[in-house]
């Protein structure tokens, strides 16, 4: 039979008991922990009989902080909040290492600078019991003795209050993680809001850094963007109090700092102490932050490293999940500079549209290619954010001569400047691969282009090819002072060069239709000259022979016959006949006086015949290029044949200048108008004649109110090389 508990007994249980019941009595009405821990400490070294009793936190670093301490003595030993390195032979770090608990009944044979500690209060002995919190070890609770081992069973009796102390942290834990829920939740909504409106990317950085740093009891938070170079650029900053790095800071990444750690696995980095840390950031996180632990995160855009977001302190370890509360935010800032990017993309096509849509409007209605290549120059530069940009043309001599060229100042250098190939430039890398290039340094440019770019201040430039109908004709180049162009510029630019490609072959296409058509009229003026000559130097003067020998045998005839010499005189009258009709024919071919004289007489002759009054005006005295002279006689020889035939006009107006380099032409009449082109009066032979020498013939005839031909002719000839507008 088992025996009864004596009265020495009954009294500790009922101690125990009651001091459970009392730090109960804490845990159940929601006391704060820090005054749950102190009471349980005290309640247990009491009871126990210790010299005194202390509770400690198991941090992540490997160290154990005091978080409730109590002696029998006027004052704990132990300060609360002290902070010692595990490792050695000593009761905490036996219960950290086995999760059991752990005693040690005299402290000669410790070791570590925990046992030192022990041993300067004049401890002999102490017993530890950890304490769980939801199965994982959280910390240790130990009683010691001045004098002597502790009692067996004490590890039994302090187990009681370690599960008090566990349920008061599980319980303000959970308390903790409800109320950061719904902070954390309220924190998401605000910056979520400012996602939603569209905000601008810097006013939801500036957001997301400091509603993560308060929310995570942070001293510092910082969001940074990872730049050309193995860089990281910081784009937001946030502190609770003390310095910051200022936004736009630049730092080269490298050795043992969590910005180098996210950059390089793209996974979630934490340092917990930077003295162990390395590479410039680490040390500047400490001399100018002040940091002494830092979490990072990555921010993944569309699936690419965008950036890293860093949550830091100054005292201690960031807790445990630090990381996925932080990772949250990461993601409103993600998809905030997502739809900026759509944003400016969605912004940036539809311009680029526009300007495509401008350059192309152009083209369809054949402007000179001088003005279409002027225009698409400057829309690429001003669409592509550069601060030049030039079109040029590959010339047969080696060299490029500029045909377009915009400058967000002033111009650098005007249309039609020429500089040689072979240098290391743009222009030059394009003329020999045949392909887009870049360079994002001019400082190795060389030759009179490098001495332009350095003049200029440019330090980068993107260069694609203009091809017209499969061959390389030349290069647009837009340009930079800032930095290198984005990347996709080249892409970008191929679009304006179609553009002034197909302008260009528009142009070259017409020139040659032009230049065709041309050749066409002066062949056939050139056979009838050549028919008029003919006449004039063959049958005519045949017959001009005949008539005379025949003129001849009718004197030698008079003597004779009277019926002889009737029927030689009517012979020869047949003859003269025959030669006036021959004459006119020739004359009709190739007026002879516009051959001999030139247009003014020839015209004069014109108005002289006319069968309706002419009033002249001409200001021409000097001789023209043949086919000028030519286009404008028939012209008016046209224009008076259909007055006198159809305009019933009783006059008509003939007006000739020139200047500007062109053949001005005006035949009006006060008939009575109506006249078209499709009413098939030869007009349309006369425009076509016109716009084969380049020139443009207009006819006004409203009803009842006369016609007018105005009539344009280059004095030049548009074939040739040295008068083309984009070949100069």
């Amino acid at each position: 039979m088992a025996a009864l508990p004596g009265p020495a007994g009954n009294d500790r249980i009922t101690g125990e008991q009651a001091a459970l019941r009392r730090v109960a009595t804490l845990v159940a009405r929601g006391t704060p922990p820090r005054e749950v821990f102190a009471a349980v400490t005290a309640e247990a070294g009491r009871l126990l009989g210790a010299s005194f009793a202390m509770m400690g936190r198991y941090d992540p670093d490997g160290t154990r902080t005091l978080v409730a301490a109590w002696s029998s003595a006027d004052r704990p030993p132990f300060p609360v909040g002290s902070r010692l390195r595990l490792g050695g032979r000593n009761v905490p770090t036996l219960v950290f290492e086995t999760r059991r608990p752990a005693r040690i009944d005299d402290y000669d044979d410790a070791s570590g600078p925990i046992s030192d500690h022990v041993r300067e209060i004049g401890a002999s002995a102490t017993v530890g019991v950890p304490v769980s919190v939801e199965g994982s070890l959280w910390g240790v609770m130990a009683v010691g003795s001045a004098r002597e081992p502790l009692p067996a069973g004490t590890e039994a009796q302090l187990a009681g209050f370690t599960e008090l102390a566990a349920t008061a942290i599980a319980n303000a834990q959970a308390r903790v993680e409800l109320g950061g829920f719904a902070d954390e939740q309220a924190a998401l909504r605000r910056v979520a809001v400012l996602v939603a409106r569209a905000a601008p990317p810097e006013e939801v950085f500036a957001a997301v850094t400091e509603e993560a740093g308060r929310l995570l009891g942070a001293n510092y938070t910082v969001m940074a963007r990872y730049g050309p170079g193995d860089a990281r650029t910081i784009i937001a900053a946030w502190s609770s109090s003390g310095p910051t790095f200022p936004v736009g800071d630049t730092m080269t990444l490298g050795g043992q700092n969590v910005p180098t750690e996210v950059f390089h696995t793209r996974r979630p980095a934490r340092i917990n102490d930077y003295a162990d840390g390395s590479g410039p950031i680490a040390e500047a996180a400490m001399r100018v932050a002040g940091l002494r632990a830092a979490v990072g995160v990555p921010v993944i855009v569309e699936g690419a490293l965008w950036g890293v977001m860093i949550v830091g302190s100054r005292s201690e370890p960031l807790l445990a999940g630090t990381e996925a509360r932080l990772a949250g935010f990461t993601e409103l800032a993600a998809t905030a500079i997502a739809n900026a990017q759509a944003r400016v993309e969605l912004r940036r096509f539809a311009d680029e549209q526009a300007a495509l849509r401008r350059v192309a409007t152009l083209v369809a209605r054949a402007a000179p290619p001088a003005e279409v290549l002027t225009a698409v120059t400057e829309e690429a530069g001003r669409l592509l954010a550069a601060d030049y940009a030039a079109t040029a043309r590959y010339d047969p001599d080696g060299t490029r001569t500029v045909v377009g060229a915009w400058t967000s100042t002033t111009a650098p250098f005007h249309v039609g400047s020429r500089a040689p190939l072979g240098e290391r430039d743009v222009a030059t890398l394009v003329s020999e691969t045949g392909r887009a290039a870049r360079i994002d340094d001019h400082s190795g440019t060389s030759g009179p282009i490098g001495d332009l770019v350095r003049k200029l201040g440019l330090c980068a430039a993107v260069g694609a090819p203009v091809r017209v109908e499969g061959q390389l004709w030349g290069v647009m180049i837009v340009a930079s002072r800032a930095g290198p162009l984005p990347a996709g510029t080249e892409a970008r630019l191929a679009g304006f060069t179609e553009l002034a490609a197909t302008a260009i072959a528009n142009a070259e296409a017409q020139a040659a239709l032009t230049a065709s058509r041309a050749r066409i009229v002066a062949a056939a003026d050139a056979t009838r000259r050549r028919v008029e000559r003919d006449l004039h130097d063959g049958a005519q003067q045949r017959l001009v022979s005949l008539a005379l020998n025949l003129r001849a045998a009718q004197a030698a005839a008079q003597s004779g016959t009277g019926e002889v010499a009737q029927q030689l005189g009517g012979v020869a009258a047949g003859l003269d006949g025959v030669l006036d009709e021959l004459r006119e024919i020739a004359r009709g071919l190739h007026p002879a006086i516009l051959a001999d004289g030139g247009l003014q007489p020839a015209i004069k002759t014109l108005a002289r015949r006319s069968a309706v009054p002419v009033r002249l005006d001409i200001q021409v005295a000097r001789r023209l290029r043949e086919p000028v002279e030519t286009a404008a006689y028939y012209t008016v020889a046209e224009a008076l044949t259909n007055t006198a035939k159809h305009a019933r006009a009783s006059t008509a107006d003939i007006e000739l200048a020139e200047g500007n380099g062109v053949l001005h032409l005006r035949v009006h009449d006060d008939g009575r108008g109506g006249a078209a082109f499709s009413h098939g009066s030869g007009l349309v032979g006369l425009k076509d004649r016109a716009e084969a020498l380049g020139g443009h013939l207009e006819l006004y005839s409203p009803a009842g109110a006369g016609t007018t031909l105005d009539i344009t002719l280059p004095l030049s000839d548009p074939a040739d090389p040295g008068a083309a507008g984009c070949a100069d």
